[in-house]
């Protein structure tokens, strides 16, 4: 594969403990993201919640090597230099045989879960400036994508511009917005409006839900039943719905240039979901009211064109790759989650394509996101 480029389109940083403790306004301090030592073990707290383990930052491999060993915690001493540090962050792109990184927060996808907007909005903002210096050293090697909170729609066209302006490559918004206001309301058309004209793709990551949130959480003590298995075996659930209001509302028809992508939530799924679309626009159009589209076009036409799918190894969705749209599909190998393909990226992904062709691999491990994010 050394004759074209690898890029990881989902890769993560793992935010540093005084990142927000000493950047956010001084009002807001007390409030904001630290880490606590509880029995031998680091979690990020914020704002009075208990919200994530630092393992996130500190196993990537242990699976190759120990998988008995994952935990969901760590210590902050263990948490990798190049989760945090650029120069190191490119050491590792180089071990693992990966050209360049597009970069996704760790913390920052559960801080969409805290009920205050307004705090919300002030760490999104501070984590977007603190990427656009991580990223900056190397801009060939590491690209960076914003924390974008669309409760308020203004706040959120303003933040998307001054992240295009500060170097970041495109920003991610919540999966599972609040109740009604779901992505087929017009509420959201300036900030299509702005993502099309800036040319800047939205991603649609796995664990960035608006709801619950951490209220609901605590009060119906739920936080044991909301990490179990079945539900990391369906998350695949909100994006379609997400992805399904956008596409049945004539969002990508009004908007034939925008981009939104569906990050580590695989591919396996596409091929059901296009068939429902279809169905559902097709045969079930007269019993409520549906946008209709121009030119007698389906709602897979707008899918193939605007969609991206970020994933790690679905070798699945690999095989159906003729169905879903080999133009659609971008790797990622998650650095530096427990579950991340590193150190064996290339390896791991080389299994996969193996039955792709030439042409077939260069897209999906590389040309895909260049193409998408504008990369030379």
């Amino acid at each position: 594969m050394a004759e074209y480029r690898v890029i990881s389109a989902d890769s993560h940083v793992f935010e540093p403990p005084d990142l927000w403790t000493e950047r956010v306004e001084p009002n807001l301090r007390s409030r904001a993201p630290y880490i606590v030592r509880e029995e031998g073990e680091d979690w990020f707290c914020c704002d009075g919640y208990r919200m994530i383990g630092l393992a996130g930052g500190t196993q990537p491999g242990r699976r190759f090597e120990d998988p008995g060993s994952i935990t969901t915690s760590d210590v902050l001493e263990n948490v990798l230099p190049g989760a945090y540090i650029p120069e190191e962050a490119v050491k590792d792109l180089d071990t693992d045989g990966v050209d360049m990184s597009i970069v996704y927060p760790t913390l920052g996808l559960w801080l969409y879960r805290l009920p205050d907007t307004n705090l919300i909005t002030h760490l999104f903002k501070t984590y977007n400036d603190w990427v656009a210096e991580f990223c900056k050293p190397f801009p060939d090697r590491l690209k960076g994508i914003a924390l974008l909170n669309v409760d308020d729609i203004q706040v959120a066209v303003s933040e998307l511009e001054r992240a295009a302006n500060i170097g970041l490559v495109g920003a991610m918004m919540t999966v599972a917005p609040l109740e009604g206001r779901a992505y087929d309301s017009l509420i959201y058309e300036p900030l299509w409006a702005a993502a099309q004209d800036l040319e800047m793709p939205l991603s649609l990551h796995v664990a960035s839900n608006k709801k619950p949130s951490w209220d609901e959480i605590v009060d119906m003590g739920k936080w044991d039943n909301f990490r179990k298995p079945s539900y990391g075996a369906n998350v695949d659930y909100w994006v379609r719905v997400a992805l399904a209001d956008m596409i049945f509302s004539g969002v990508f028809e009004r908007f034939p240039k925008l981009q939104v992508g569906s990050v580590e939530m695989e591919l396996s799924w596409v091929p059901h979901f296009l068939d429902r679309l279809d169905y559902m626009y097709t045969q079930k159009g007269l019993e409520r009211v549906m946008y209709v589209y121009k030119n007698n076009a389906l709602p897979r036409d707008f899918f193939h064109r605007n969609v991206f799918l970020g994933f790690q190894e679905d070798a699945l969705g690999i095989k159906l790759r003729d169905i879903i749209g080999v133009d659609n599909m971008q790797w990622g190998s998650d650095y530096p989650h427990q579950e991340s393909t590193f150190p064996r990226s290339r390896e791991i992904l080389e299994e996969i394509l193996v039955d792709c062709t030439e042409e077939e691999k260069a897209k999906i491990a590389g040309g895909n996101a260049a193409r998408v994010y504008r990369f030379n």
